[in-house]
């Protein structure tokens, strides 16, 4: 009895520790629809938003939060998808907001789904990359992850690291670490830009668009409306008596096989990298000099 005893207060004690305020599946704990309710439907656990040629659909959390990991598992649009984008993404509020971005680019029939990722920091964005999956995002559910804390945002798919932006502010560089972040998603039409440049319009004939959803899952520290944002960020970060998980250690910054997978990613799925772009960026912005520095 005695050594059972112990064993619980040891898990008391290891679980306050490390504080990851859990929750997880249901959608209408977590979220709720912003607009288009007629444009979702409910089946179970599953939630499946429709575009059609009257409206897309979109929903955001109800909380907002600052640092932690959020995941949601879609399956998207089957079939020929193009001209239409399927949005997962974090974002705080007003001009200067910070913005984590996945954006799904449909295809014609056949073409492979692009992932198209974008960071903003107080208010810029212009900071694309895209790459092929290497799996067809239609055929089955897939999670789709944003880790964010005072060291880095990383981008996951199926816990791959896709993305990574470093806490660079020593060399100058703004971060993201004191905007409290809503969760989003959304289905649209974006035609005129979404696929090849524009050049390959939504076919409404084969209308609704459906995305699917499950798996909700934020992990994260919840900051009341009420709070100033200087209050929720020292609430928000490990301090003596309360250690967040994602700013354990080992999540500061990618582990050596997670770097390897990052460089992997880059190397065979990759399709375009604004750092890479001279047309655009005549000179090569700050933080791209820095992050490829790290990994080479």
């Amino acid at each position: 009895m005695a050594v059972s005893v112990f064993k619980m207060v040891g898990f008391f004690v290891g679980f306050f520790l490390i504080v990851g305020l859990v929750s997880s599946a249901k959608f209408d704990e977590l979220f709720q629809p912003s607009w288009a309710l007629d444009h979702f439907a409910y089946e179970g656990e599953l939630l499946r938003l429709k575009l059609d040629n009257y409206s897309g659909a979109g929903f955001q959390s109800k909380s907002k939060y600052m640092f932690g990991k959020v995941t949601v598992q879609i399956k998207l649009v089957e079939g020929d998808s193009a001209g239409t984008v399927t949005a997962f993404y974090m974002s705080s509020e007003g001009p200067y907001h910070n913005e984590f971005d996945f954006e799904f680019l449909g295809n014609t029939t056949g073409e492979p789904y692009l992932v198209q990722t974008n960071v903003f920091v107080n208010g810029v964005g212009n900071k694309e990359q895209r790459l092929n999956l290497w799996f067809d995002p239609t055929k089955d559910f897939h999670s789709y992850s944003l880790l964010w804390n005072q060291r880095q945002v990383v981008f996951l798919v199926d816990e791959t690291p896709i993305r990574l932006h470093t806490n660079m502010e020593n060399k100058g560089i703004p971060f993201p670490k004191d905007q409290a972040m809503g969760v989003y998603s959304s289905i649209w039409n974006a035609d005129d830009w979404a696929t090849q440049g524009g050049r390959v319009k939504t076919d409404w004939s084969h209308a609704p668009f459906v995305a699917s959803y499950k798996g909700f899952e934020i992990d994260a520290c919840e900051c009341p409306v009420s709070v100033a944002a200087v209050d929720n960020a020292k609430k928000c970060s490990s301090s003596g008596e309360k250690r967040y998980c994602w700013d354990e250690p080992t999540l500061s910054e990618l582990n050596a096989h997670q770097s390897h997978q990052l460089l992997w990613v880059k190397a065979n799925h990759m399709v375009y990298d604004y750092c890479s772009d001279t047309a655009r960026f005549p000179v090569t912005p700050l933080e791209c000099l820095h992050h490829s520095h790290r990994h080479h």
